[in-house]
């Protein structure tokens, strides 16, 4: 098995401990540092759904407490009928730490996409801060 569908295959396993009473939409997430660690996430949903946490931005989440800060894909699995890329708040979560991150895309059926984060979202938000001055 190549990285990528290691990378795929830890997705679906951690789809399958999703948290999706509400929406029943079951999300795994794998995220694949520099060195090689995967860090996975699954979706969270809570009964308040604006607490809920997407598989992606739990795995970034997870990577971030265990001293990852560079990554190089990520692998999203759902059993829905169309490929499912991050929704807007994890693609902006996930350029913060990877504006090149491969995102590979895959359903149980055995269909696959691959993007690039910059494809995805054009145009992120950026740390627009004025430059301080010297006085």
């Amino acid at each position: 098995m190549d990285d990528d569908e290691a990378l795929i295959e830890a997705a679906a396993q951690a789809r399958s401990h999703a948290h999706a009473p509400y929406s029943g939409f079951a999300v795994g997430a794998a995220l694949r540092d520099r060195s090689g660690r995967v860090h996975a996430g699954a979706n969270v949903e809570n009964a308040s759904l604006g607490l809920s946490i997407c598989a992606e931005r739990a795995a970034v989440c997870r990577a971030v407490a265990e001293g990852a800060r560079s990554f190089d894909a990520i692998a999203i699995v759902t059993a829905s009928e169309v490929l499912t890329p991050p929704c807007g708040a994890c693609r902006q979560f996930l350029v913060e730490f990877a504006p090149e991150l491969r995102v590979l895309l895959a359903d149980l059926r055995g269909a696959r996409a691959e993007y690039r984060l910059a494809e995805l979202l054009a145009h992120p938000f950026r740390d627009y801060r004025p430059a301080r001055s010297g006085g």
